[in-house]
């Protein structure tokens, strides 16, 4: 039993104009303060964007379908990197400083002088 999934390209044109308005209706509702873990969960999607792409090169047989399938590899791979560089970034902010004052473990050993 085999399935044949064919898309023309208005099936395709539409699913890409749904899923572009779907997201931009979602990230638009999101809360400020939930844009790291967003972050962290759109860079798994981009891996996904990847693993898609090469898929799509493996099994292109045109000039055409390469070069899509490259691109799409290529723009995948450049926004997950740089989304795991911004979400680094970002965590680093709210991260505290490792500088304390001289003085903050001078109370921890105290000397006892004999008495002769």
């Amino acid at each position: 039993m085999t399935f044949d999934i064919t898309m023309t390209g208005f099936v395709a044109l539409y699913v890409f104009m749904l899923a572009g308005f779907a997201g931009w209706v979602i990230i638009g509702h999101v809360p400020a303060i939930l844009h790291t873990p967003l972050m962290s969960g759109s860079n798994f999607v981009h891996g996904i964007v990847v693993v898609g792409g090469l898929f799509a090169l493996l099994n292109a047989s045109t000039v055409q379908e390469q070069t899509i399938g490259f691109i799409a590899v290529l723009l995948g791979a450049g926004n997950a990197a740089g989304g795991y560089a911004v979400t680094s970034r970002m965590l680093a902010m709210f991260q505290t400083s490792d500088t304390k004052p001289a003085h903050a473990h001078s109370h921890a050993r105290v000397h006892h002088l004999k008495r002769s």
